[in-house]
């Protein structure tokens, strides 16, 4: 069932979003109506979606007993429900009925990461005009760009190179060796192939449709001939900066065992999610400094110090610790985020531990 981003926008840290980032989120978030009693997860569990409560109540049973009933329209209400991984309560819905919003929580990271970074004075492709930045949420959607690591973002969109485009101009031709990964900006161009026969068009593609993706993918020809139907502008990608950049970025990963031997021997450690993530829960120790102000606030960070970022799940503290190590910094980026270094102080205060 569809959503309208106003449901979503008194969420956090949706809240925080631009209009226009807020859209996209919603365009992905699946809406559940359930009833009495279904359970949403189990302590302990580990699973890949965030949850919210749009309406009704949802209870929270601790495996010591405690419970603790969240309502929609309560403060908690506003939070995702238990994000923490592994899940420290069991959920069910207590009211009749509830109205849950879920949403995969590394594409939900994904996009308050790229928000981030679109603050910074640096992020030069962004445009005043909302639609004009629809080729940038389809792209992260993309069969080729999902897999980019949030640590590669800023490198990505800082190497995409502008092209003004004619109608009836080819791009791409069947047969050809790939060099190019590409994004229609502004136009609308046909995709045709011939095979062994005549070509044929079998696809038309839009602002924010990208192509080229399959023959740097898999080092073949193009399958297919892209010709511009209307003049516009593609941003385009290189082979060798397109090949770089689906790969791990170049960031110092830390399990959290040796994370804790690093923080002992007096690295400082930098959460760089939203404040009022922060304030509801944080590792001991920590200061915040969110993502989209982090060059402002490197300035006060000391350069022969050690730094440990982290985030929930390691997205936005892979671009964090880039961007610091770029600085001069030695940073590393907690891998797991927060869950896994909570994961590892259970573990270390579990009897016989």
């Amino acid at each position: 069932m569809p959503i309208e981003a106003e449901r979503l926008k008194h969420l956090y840290p949706l809240d925080s979003l631009r209009p226009e980032h807020l859209e996209v989120v919603a365009r992905e978030v699946d809406v559940l109506e359930i009833g009495h009693g279904h359970e949403l997860f189990k302590a302990g569990e580990e699973d890949e979606t965030t949850y919210y409560l749009l309406s009704g109540i949802v209870t929270g049973e601790y495996p010591d007993g405690k419970r603790k009933d969240i309502a929609a329209d309560s403060l908690q209400g506003r939070y995702p429900i238990g994000d923490l991984m592994p899940r420290r309560f069991t959920a069910r819905v207590l009211s009749l009925a509830a109205t849950i919003a879920s949403i995969d929580r590394r594409f939900l990271e994904r996009m308050i990461t790229l928000d981030q970074l679109t603050r910074s004075p640096s992020f030069k492709l962004l445009d005043k005009n909302a639609d004009g930045n629809r080729w940038i949420f389809r792209l992260l959607q993309s069969h080729a760009l999902r897999r980019v690591p949030a640590g590669n973002l800023e490198r990505l969109f800082s190497r995409f190179e502008e092209i003004e485009v004619a109608a009836g101009q080819t791009i791409v031709r069947e047969g050809d060796d790939g060099d190019y990964f590409y994004v229609i900006k502004d136009g609308a161009a046909s995709v045709s192939q011939a095979g062994d026969g005549d070509p044929a068009v079998v696809a038309y593609l839009v602002r924010g449709d990208s192509f080229g993706e399959d023959a740097l993918l898999s080092n073949s020809v193009r399958n297919a001939t892209v010709t511009m139907m209307k003049a516009g502008r593609l941003m385009r990608l290189g082979k060798s900066d397109f090949g770089e950049l689906l790969k791990q970025p170049n960031v110092d990963w830390i399990t959290p065992g040796k994370a804790s031997i690093l923080v002992r021997q007096g690295a400082g450690i930098v959460d760089v999610r939203l404040p009022e993530e922060f304030e509801e829960r944080s590792i001991r120790g920590a200061v915040n400094m969110p993502l989209y102000r982090l060059r402002e606030y490197a300035v006060d960070l000391d350069k022969d110090q050690s730094y440990v970022c982290y985030c929930n799940t390691g997205e936005r503290s892979a671009a964090a610790a880039f961007i610091l190590t770029k600085l001069g910094f030695e940073a590393y980026a907690l891998a797991g985020g927060l869950s896994a270094m909570v994961k590892q102080m259970q573990k270390k205060a579990a009897p016989g531990a």
